[in-house]
């Protein structure tokens, strides 16, 4: 009874509260739906598919608009204009990372991804830096990828054309991209901890993208006590950051500091160099989070899209059978596709652009926050305001992609059959915070698909008309069905 009682208490004195900071906001941030004390908009949104709830609070409250995840706004901004006028016309002063509790818990304001001031802008910076010494937009990192990608293929073949699950293979070929730049070393593909690895990463995509961890962002510290989910979660990325530790530790037995070979080599120099600067933010929480970034993002997105796309290609035959067709035009059957190959193959260009576009892999971005108090449009959004971007809205624009919902090259082809670039592709996000490694998962994926279908027809179990590519997972990210193929040799 005691507790009961003091439960009262305590919602007695957060309502008034609630109520209080919802009307003093109202005053300054866009309009939405009438928020419910304590858990705010959560009835009004399907947690199972978030893009098609922000949809439909678009039509009645215009492009820009507030919802209460909990007890605290987030403004949405939907549709491209308002993404575009933030994300790039006004990309420095929406550059900071708004609150993503479950991460949050683990990255504690450090790395790349989650970070925001200094410590996001120094380590993005350097992490670029050192991409680009790694080689990533440059010949040297086209090399890896076709290598791995030989390697793919000779893996594939070894399936002897029976049916198979593709998710753990084709998480070995980005992963083994990613590891070449940060470990300098790539695993075999039946390497029991690379499959490990790739294990978490699928998991933790599918856990991030439930309605629980949702809620678990909404309201933080009720759930985080709770038996769910999300101690899946934490337990798999602490056993990364384990095999990540173990990993730097073998670097720094063999650290030569006039001769770095990989991502972790610059990283340890860069924090000796900085060893008497307390204000540092080079420091090896920093680098361990950091590492653990890359390698998270390097690794499952790529895959994913991957995943889905060969989904794409079973459920729509004849548009595989035109990939093939001009692979084998211009690039033949006896050497491997090239990023040089790329402009004299727009059907090709097209139809990874569309994969990419059509199955949304992160429908509403990462939240981003706003730097400073500053005016938008109409509105008054103070410092640290949560925003939401609906990438969905932008790559499903029916203005310019027409028939959204419906998967279609045409939408990245003129009329004379040439690609055609759009202003609306956003599948990597936008401006200061866009994803930093976009040059080489663009890389990848035009890489890697080449060569499979170079080398194998893809053969579904089913009749492609009953193929289901509905996502299975709609939050943070889009995960396709399970599947089986076979991949037959051409």
């Amino acid at each position: 009874m005691d507790l009961f009682i003091l439960l009262v208490i305590c919602l007695s004195c957060l309502i008034p509260l609630f109520l209080w900071n919802c009307n003093r906001a109202r005053g300054k941030l866009p309009p939405g739906p009438t928020p419910l004390p304590i858990i705010g908009n959560i009835l009004q949104i399907n947690t199972k598919n978030v893009s098609k709830s922000l949809r439909k609070l678009a039509e009645s409250y215009g492009p820009v608009f507030t919802v209460y995840f909990g007890m605290k706004p987030t403004v949405v901004l939907y549709g491209h204009e308002a993404v575009k006028e933030a994300l790039i016309d006004r990309s420095e002063e929406f550059s900071a990372r708004g609150r993503f509790p479950v991460v949050d818990f683990i990255s504690r304001g450090l790395g790349v991804v989650f970070s925001s001031g200094e410590t996001w802008k120094q380590t993005r910076r350097f992490s670029l830096m050192v991409l680009r010494n790694m080689g990533m937009g440059k010949r040297t990192i086209e090399d890896r990828i076709q290598e791995e990608a030989l390697c793919l293929v000779e893996a594939l073949k070894k399936t002897n054309a029976s049916p198979c699950d593709p998710t753990s293979l084709l998480g070995c070929a980005p992963c083994n991209v990613i590891c070449s730049i940060i470990f300098q070393n790539r695993f075999e593909y039946g390497d029991k901890t690379l499959l490990t690895l790739i294990e978490y990463f699928h998991e933790n995509l599918l856990i991030s993208s439930t309605p629980w961890i949702q809620l678990y962002n909404a309201f933080p510290l009720l759930i985080h006590y709770l038996p769910g989910s999300h101690h899946v979660l934490f337990k798999n990325i602490a056993k990364q950051f384990e095999f990540i530790k173990e990993k730097i530790k073998e670097h720094q037995e063999s650290l030569d500091f006039s001769n770095p070979r990989d991502f972790i080599d610059y990283f340890l120099i860069k924090i000796e160099k900085e060893k008497h600067n307390k204000q540092s933010e080079f420091t090896m929480d920093n680098l361990i989070t950091t590492i653990w970034d890359v390698f998270s993002a390097g690794t499952e997105t790529t895959s994913t899209t991957l995943r889905y796309g060969l989904l794409m290609l079973l459920k729509y035959p004849e548009v595989t059978a035109q990939v093939q067709e001009e692979i084998h035009r211009v690039v033949g059957r006896h050497r491997s596709p090239c990023m040089q190959d790329r402009s004299s193959m727009p059907y090709t260009d097209a139809v990874v652009h569309e994969i990419q576009r059509y199955i949304d892999l992160v429908p509403n971005s990462l939240p981003h926050a706003v730097t400073q108090d500053i005016k938008f449009r109409e509105y008054f959004f103070p410092k640290g305001t949560t925003i939401l971007t609906s990438l969905t809205s932008v790559l499903h624009d029916d203005k310019e992609f027409p028939n959204p919902d419906r998967f279609d090259p045409g939408h990245f082809l003129d009329e004379s059959g040439n690609f055609k670039k759009s202003d609306y592709f956003m599948p990597f996000s936008a401006g200061k915070r866009a994803c930093a490694g976009e040059g080489l998962a663009r890389m990848e994926l035009f890489l890697l698909l080449t060569n499979i279908l170079q080398h194998f027809n893809l053969k579904p179990l089913v009749n492609p008309k009953d193929i289901d590519t509905t996502p299975i997972v709609n939050g943070l990210g889009s995960a396709p069905p399970v599947f089986k193929l076979c991949f037959v040799p051409v």
